[in-house]
């Protein structure tokens, strides 16, 4: 419990506007697209979004019974995926209420459910590429309060809750001069110090699914809103042909 309320007390920035750094963190990654397309990697995420964030954070513009789209039964959804609800049709809330929380911490938790559409940075990539990222730069450091810290977002007061299957790592920097002769340090990479309950790999690949599923909370009908605009434009198209082929009909004979 006092874990749970640690997090949820200094979670309150997680996706907060940016702090400038002195060095220079990682670029935003590309976040693994195709999962958005695949239903088992989807279907997981769900689940560690329910397990890892929704302790704290709801996602009160999405109800459960939208995870049927996914592929899960009511019976998956009941059994696996609601822990803070009793129908199917709530929306996916924290028990705790907005007030409590903001006399207890000063202010509420976010809510998650645009999240993925929230951050997204023309110069530099997607919402989702964004999280991909912010959720792969965890490193300890004792100098914070919770004993982390974040390259893609340093000084964010949020703990890493996925720190089990990640390990503990640290950035490797360099220090190099930039354009006006001053020294910055620049991300290089990382180091493992140690090893977590699954492989580098494993895990860049579980925080993919975790991400495809914030990305489809925020736009579930993002694929049907794509094949009807393109519908829309085909539609135009001919439309545009018609009209073409009339006007030229209505003005042969006139000189």
């Amino acid at each position: 419990m006092q874990k749970i309320i640690l997090a949820l007390g200094l979670s309150l920035t997680l996706f907060g506007g940016a702090v400038q750094a002195e060095s220079a963190g990682p670029a935003w990654d590309h976040f693994p697209t195709e999962k958005l397309t695949d239903k088992a990697a989807l279907q997981n995420g769900a689940k560690l979004f329910v397990n890892h964030c929704l302790n704290c954070h709801g996602a009160s513009f999405v109800r459960y019974n939208r995870l049927q789209e996914l592929g899960l039964t009511d019976a998956q959804i009941k059994s696996n995926l609601m822990f803070n609800a009793d129908k199917t049709g709530e929306t996916m809330k924290v028990n705790m209420d907005a007030k409590s929380a903001k006399e207890w911490f000063g202010a509420a938790p976010p809510d998650l459910t645009l999240v993925a559409r929230s951050r997204a940075d023309a110069s530099k990539g997607s919402g989702a590429d964004y999280l991909y990222t912010y959720l792969r730069s965890y490193y300890r450091d004792g100098s914070k309060a919770t004993g982390w810290d974040n390259l893609a977002f340093p000084s964010v007061a949020m703990p890493n809750v996925l720190w089990e299957m990640q390990g503990e790592r640290r950035p490797v920097m360099a220090d190099v001069k930039d354009s006006h002769g001053a020294t910055v340090h620049v991300f290089k990479g990382w180091e493992q110090v140690k090893a977590g309950s699954v492989s580098a790999r494993e895990f860049d690949s579980q925080v993919g699914d975790l991400v495809a599923f914030m990305q489809w909370m925020a736009e579930p009908d993002q694929k049907f809103r794509v094949r009807l605009g393109i519908w829309a434009l085909m539609g135009l198209a001919l439309f545009a042909l018609v009209a073409w082929r009339l006007n030229a009909a209505y003005w042969k004979d006139i000189k």
